[in-house]
């Protein structure tokens, strides 16, 4: 089996990650971590904490923040990232994700969300994008 889990650092997505790896361990299976970065939208990177106050866009700095922070979650599992176009809506995040989790087989894809329990397909949730592949489990994670 393999463990998806799309990662940008929220704690929703902390909490998936938290998730996906309990379940590999016990498992025995791989987690592939991946992160959607728009390209040169610094303001995005900032807000998210991928880059410092004031610097302006720079994609090894984004990557490697985003590198240890997988890493001190879940150190065994694999990172990547994927790009989108500048202007962000939950699809252009949500399009990579199901392309990458399709190219690597994925089974379950771990989402992290505020609204589990609640309403999951709202307007912006990209969770519920995500979601709408049947190639893949999806894996809804209430953050805490």
């Amino acid at each position: 089996m393999t463990f998806v889990v799309p990662f940008d650092g929220a704690d929703r997505t902390v909490a998936a990650l938290e998730r996906a790896r309990e379940f590999a361990e016990a498992l025995a299976e791989d987690v592939l971590v991946v992160s959607v970065v728009p390209s040169n939208n610094a303001a995005y990177a900032r807000e998210r904490g991928w880059l410092p106050a004031g610097e302006p866009f720079d994609m090894k700095t984004i990557v490697s923040t985003l590198r240890e922070q997988v890493h001190d979650i879940a150190p065994e599992a694999a990172f990547e990232y994927e790009l989108c176009s500048r202007s962000v809506t939950g699809n252009r995040i949500a399009k990579p994700v199901r392309k990458f989790a399709k190219r690597n087989d994925a089974d379950m894809v771990f989402v992290g969300s505020d609204d589990a329990g609640r309403l999951v397909t709202t307007a912006s949730s990209v969770g519920s994008r995500i979601a709408t592949d049947g190639s893949y489990d999806v894996v809804l994670v209430r953050s805490t």
